[in-house]
């Protein structure tokens, strides 16, 4: 059986820790941010943690 390609996409919107938990960026911030608050925008930084059937469908779409 071959090899399963790695999806070019999620492999660049997603990381994956060494505990197994699948990280992303939050959406929203990247344009339009004039008529959006400091305190709106403070909260698109950083990552989420995904969940449920979004990151079993995540980790196995990037082969990890």
């Amino acid at each position: 059986m071959p090899k399963l390609k790695t999806h070019s996409g999620s492999k660049d919107r997603v990381r994956v820790t060494k505990n197994g938990k699948v990280l992303s960026r939050k959406s929203y911030g990247n344009h339009f941010l004039e008529k959006k608050s400091m305190s709106r925008k403070r909260t698109y930084a950083g990552f989420k943690g995904l969940t449920g059937k979004i990151k079993r469908n995540v980790k196995r779409s990037i082969g990890a």
